[in-house]
């Protein structure tokens, strides 16, 4: 290797180098609006086909389009919010307003598993401090509320411009991939089919969740089971906490009144059909959707939820699936050999 050869790829080593850095302290300071890019991405995978038939086939207007869209997807995340909110709300300022009441009924909840097993599951000095803790809880609330708006103004930000420049952004994306184009087409078609899969399956393992929560708080006699049905399936966005949510405090409360055997009934349902329903919806849809391996989807899960958060769902899966690409990509790369 001569010296001009060496200088050009220490330059190169030294410019990748620092672009690696300013990625990095970049992620590192907008870690926690990750949220609202991902989402961007995916709602312009998912409308790219549909956008530009409409503003290049149809000439509809590039601008009023994009805003035409952001409105509807506004539409559709509001509206389920809207009304848990609406439903939920009464029962939430009832609670507030009586909580010696609830105090009463969680120690009478302990008292029974007292005396049914022995072991007290909340002591005076822990009933005490539940209300201090609820309390605390509040601001957190609107802490994490405040994150949400943001990252949901973020998305739909980035998301109009994607949409607006997005053919001279895939140009360049394209350009700065150092693969071959089959190998580039591989990795566009995994996104699109990974992403498509994900996104399209989530509100569907919802629905099917919260129709089998429903169906499990008609049978075990909770009040109202329709909205809380209806609020399970909204919050099943959120694996495993979102239920939990809704049926644990139902199941306390039926102890906490004297409906023991309803009370274990909802909780054997809860953990073993509703706990575990959207994991096999989840296995199935993307088996059926993506033809994804059932050990991509449940890695990609755990692996994204800790890394991306809630959009992780989505993107976990696609990083699993992109780490087996690129492994097929570099034996396609560098272990070729020519032909003699």
């Amino acid at each position: 290797m001569d010296n001009l050869t060496f200088n050009n790829r220490l330059r190169q080593v030294i410019l990748l180098s620092l672009i690696i850095l300013i990625l990095l302290v970049l992620f590192g300071t907008l870690r926690s609006l990750l949220t609202g890019m991902l989402g961007a991405v995916t709602l312009y995978i998912l409308t790219r086909g549909m956008y530009f038939q409409h503003t290049m086939k149809h000439k509809w207007n590039k601008s009023l389009t994009a805003f035409l869209y952001i409105f509807g997807f506004l539409i559709i995340v509001a509206i389920p919010i809207y009304m848990s909110v609406q439903l939920v709300s009464p029962k939430i300022n009832e609670l507030l307003k009586n909580q010696d009441a609830i105090m009463i009924s969680l120690k009478g909840f302990s008292d029974r598993v007292y005396s049914m097993t022995g072991f007290r599951v909340l002591s005076e000095s822990n009933v005490q401090n539940i209300s201090e803790k609820v309390t605390s809880l509040i601001p957190q609330l609107l802490n994490s509320t405040a994150n949400v708006f943001s990252n949901l103004l973020l998305m739909f930000f980035i998301y109009y411009y994607m949409l607006m420049n997005g053919l001279e952004m895939e140009k360049q994306l394209t350009r700065m991939v150092p693969l071959k184009k089959s190998n580039i087409d591989q990795l566009t078609s995994e996104t699109k089919i990974m992403v498509k899969a994900n996104a399209l399956g989530i509100p569907i393992i919802c629905a099917v969740q919260g129709i089998f929560a429903t169906l499990g708080y008609w049978i075990f006699g909770i009040e109202d089971w329709g909205l809380w049905g209806f609020v399970t399936g909204v919050l099943a966005y959120f694996p495993i906490i979102g239920t939990m949510a809704v049926w644990v405090p139902l199941v306390i409360y039926q102890f906490s009144v004297g409906d023991t055997g309803p009370g274990i009934g909802l909780t054997i349902y809860s953990i073993i059909v509703t706990g575990n329903v959207d994991y096999i919806t989840r296995l199935g849809l993307m088996k059926k959707m993506g033809n994804v391996h059932p050990l991509v989807t449940v890695m990609g899960v755990i692996v994204g939820l800790g890394l991306f958060g809630f959009i992780g769902l989505i993107f976990g899966p696609l990083l699993i699936s992109y780490l087996f690409i690129l492994i097929k990509i570099y034996v396609n790369e560098f272990s070729e050999t020519e032909d003699l």
